[in-house]
């Protein structure tokens, strides 16, 4: 069935309503509630379905500037459940407003269900990014304050308004209370109708192939990795492990990364480096599932002990999706017996399933963050190895099993000592984020052991100032409280000393892991009191394997801003 999108009333502070527009006369049905700002675009309003599109009208006739949004709904209604239909803009055309760095022609802005009710914002922003549309700019976000709406500041010659709507979902017929606009002054700008002159395009941006990917486009490599800064990849990449991983069937995100991974899964010996040049085109939490799938793929190509092969599957879910961990590796492996052990690992991956990992955070969503994260990981751990056989209740995703609450009661309390694990090469801003954390009651850096010694880039006594450390942390974690440990730990080799103090003293591991693209760590290092010297910072750029999600209970991803990108 189809349905028209109802007319959107104009706040009453908006300077661009027409005497024929509607105004909002109440705000109470968004006084009080939490509301996103997000920008109005000027294109024509588009509705997709599984098995059509129109315009505002419902009859609306064919256009030459929607036949690229008639090749977007092919690529994702199948996507689209029966019944539901997303809203948004047709970007292709420009009307009053030229743009010159879209990410798409078409922005979602709303989905509606079977049943008539508009999914809640955080919903809907990932109900689009998994087809592979992208939404507006979020402008503002908070609970509903006029004055702050008020207060907004556009650049009118590029942007036309703005949408405000309650960040919760909603019924049609609260649409009118719950949905509103402002819109400049004389939005129309033409004297022409611009259906009734030459299309002209809209501009897109560099980021819009990446778009293209998580929609379904067929993937160009040399596209894909000028599209994430790394020109001429796909030279040294493998374009045929990438045209064989575009044929399996994903969408959104997940296309993207795993076509990322199936481009440059020859870097697998370089995860720190591939994260940090990523994170600038496609953010830090996409950038680190790149790293890790292009890091964990070779395991699944050589022979593993199948009595340990499910307790394996498991924590590398942690860091990746089976499903699209098991479709890089069929698609780089290259002998017969690669393959081979890929569908047999895929085999068993079946029994893994995917784990219910979001029934852990809710059933320990009521605890301090330190005792919840501690237990989620208790409960990964033994899922992982056997001792309880599900993670999920009867009652679903929604419910912990009671084998999982009775594994962790010991961690609830939050009674243990808590270390976090600075990791990060030299100047990647490690320290900076380290020394600015609150309730930290001991501080181990080795670069200030080394100062103490006489000189803090004097690396010759490195093994007895790392035992010197570790015997510091090791009575600070006895002591009890929260204790940072500040060096690179650039390995798994490195970390694994701490660990073991860790683990003695039964603390909470917290890796915090710094990604930063080389180029920033060159220009910082040129900045620092005590830099390295640059054939140093090199090696440890070729050196650094970031630790996987798993490897401590609870992992921070920092990027270039210095704070938390990702929690896992």
């Amino acid at each position: 069935m189809r349905t028209h999108y109802p007319r959107t009333r104009h706040l009453p502070w908006s300077p661009g309503a027409t005497s024929d527009d509607l105004r909002v006369t109440d705000l109470s049905g968004l006084r009080g509630r939490e509301v996103v700002v997000t920008e109005k675009l000027d294109g024509e309003n588009t509705t997709l379905y599984a098995d059509g599109l129109h315009a505002r009208s419902l009859d609306s006739a064919h256009h030459p500037s929607r036949t690229w949004v008639k090749a977007l709904q092919a690529r994702v209604g199948p996507y689209i459940p029966e019944g539901w239909r997303v809203c948004g803009e047709n970007m292709f055309a420009r009307h009053s407003l030229a743009y010159e760095d879209l990410e798409s022609w078409f922005y979602g802005f709303s989905v509606w269900d079977a049943g008539g009710r508009c999914l809640d914002w955080d919903r809907t922003v990932r109900f689009l990014r998994g087809l592979g549309i992208p939404v507006p700019r979020v402008l503002w976000r908070g609970e509903f304050d006029e004055r702050a709406l008020r207060a907004l500041r556009l650049d009118l010659a590029r942007q036309e308004g703005y949408v405000v709507r309650v960040a919760d979902g909603f019924g049609a017929a609260e649409f009118g209370a719950r949905v509103a606009k402002w819109v400049r002054a004389g939005h129309v700008r033409t004297d022409t109708h611009w259906m009734h002159a030459a299309v002209v395009e809209n501009g897109l941006g560099a980021r819009a192939a990446l778009w293209d990917v998580r929609s379904g486009v067929g993937v160009d490599a040399a596209v894909l990795a000028e599209a994430v800064g790394l020109p001429g990849a796909e030279k040294v990449g493998d374009a045929g492990a990438l045209a064989r991983f575009d044929g399996a069937g994903f969408t959104g995100d997940d296309r993207l990364v795993g076509a990322l991974a199936a481009l440059l899964h020859a870097r697998h010996g370089q995860r720190g480096w591939l994260a940090g040049r990523l994170a600038g085109a496609v953010g830090l939490p996409l950038a680190r599932r790149v790293a890790d799938l292009v890091g964990l793929h070779p395991a699944l190509h050589r022979p593993y002990p199948d009595e340990d092969r499910r307790t394996g599957l498991v924590r590398m879910a942690y860091a990746a999706d089976l499903g699209l961990l098991h479709a890089v590796a069929r698609a780089t492996a290259d002998t017969d017996e690669a393959r081979e052990q890929v569908e047999w690992s895929a085999l068993h991956a079946e029994e893994v399933g995917r784990p219910e990992w979001d029934a852990l955070r809710a059933a320990f969503a009521d605890l301090p963050a330190d005792a919840a994260a501690r237990c989620r990981a208790e409960a990964r751990e033994a899922y992982a190895r056997g001792r309880i056989s599900a993670i999920a209740g009867d009652g679903g995703s929604g419910a912990v099993s009671a084998e999982a609450v009775a594994a962790t009661w010991r961690w609830r309390a939050g009674d243990f000592p808590k270390l976090i694990q600075l990791v990060g090469p030299a100047g990647s801003g490690k320290s900076t984020f380290g020394r600015e954390l609150p309730g930290v009651d001991a501080y181990v850096s080795l670069d200030d052991l080394r100062a103490g010694r006489g000189a803090r880039a004097d690396q010759r006594a490195n093994a007895e100032v790392l035992r010197a450390g570790l015997d510091r942390l090791d009575a600070a974690l006895a002591a009890g409280g929260t204790v940072v440990w500040d060096a690179t730990s650039l390995t798994r080799q490195q970390r694994s000393l701490v660990h073991a103090v860790a683990h003695r003293r039964d603390a909470l591991l917290t890796h915090a892991v710094v990604l930063v693209d080389e180029d920033e760590l060159v220009r910082r290092n040129a900045r620092r009191e005590h830099p390295v010297p640059a054939e140093v910072l090199t090696a440890q750029v070729l050196r650094f394997s970031p630790p996987y999600p798993g490897d401590a209970h609870r992992t921070w991803y920092i990027g270039a801003s210095g704070t938390v990108e990702e929690e896992v």
